[in-house]
């Protein structure tokens, strides 16, 4: 469906310029856009790559771990019925960590993990478990201290601060956070 409604919007835009005498404007747009996409991306690819050497360093030194001794009381407060010691908690842990340092793409591979894990804990495999709906809510609202991705992007775009968000940030996914949870308890009686 949204695949019909950009063609539309570009076959359409494409027709006004050419009935309008603008097709050189078009073109001139398209280049400019796609030369500007090449350069974000090769700087969004520099940030990531610095973010995911980091993110092995604070492993490596160990301060991963402390991250996870610190949420794991969120965890097993989250998904109380899983396994202290399931491999599925250190996955929704590194990606609760990635998440609260704003490293979303990083966030993603322990996500999917996490989720095919839950899948091979859930008794009905074609309902999604009660602790898969809990990780995707948290996964989705995640509290976020540092949004890398956003701070490099405004940076890329060429922004005067890139980190003046910080603080919105912060308040914006701590209130969507507790929302998702609240909701999550509320209408989890309701899901069976």
């Amino acid at each position: 469906m949204i695949n019909t409604v950009w063609f539309v919007l570009m076959f359409t835009g494409l027709v006004v310029s050419a009935l309008t005498g603008r097709a050189e404007e078009i073109t001139g747009a398209v280049f400019a856009s796609a030369e500007k996409a090449v350069a974000v991306g090769i700087s969004l690819l520099s940030i990531m790559t610095f973010w995911f050497g980091m993110m092995k360093v604070v492993e490596e030194s160990g301060l991963l771990d402390r991250m996870f001794r610190l949420l794991r009381p969120l965890a097993r407060f989250l998904f109380p019925r899983l396994p202290d010691e399931h491999p599925v908690t250190r996955s929704i842990l590194m990606n609760m960590s990635a998440n609260v340092l704003g490293m979303g793409s990083a966030a993603t591979p322990f996500g999917l993990k996490a989720m095919q894990e839950l899948q091979e804990l859930n008794k009905d495999k074609e309902t999604a478990s009660d602790e898969m709906c809990t990780f995707l809510l948290v996964n989705t609202s995640s509290v976020t201290l540092v949004p890398m991705t956003v701070v490099a992007l405004r940076a890329a775009s060429g922004s005067l601060n890139p980190a003046e968000i910080i603080g919105t940030t912060i308040i914006a996914t701590c209130c969507s956070t507790i929302v998702a949870i609240v909701l999550d308890r509320v209408f989890r009686p309701f899901s069976r």
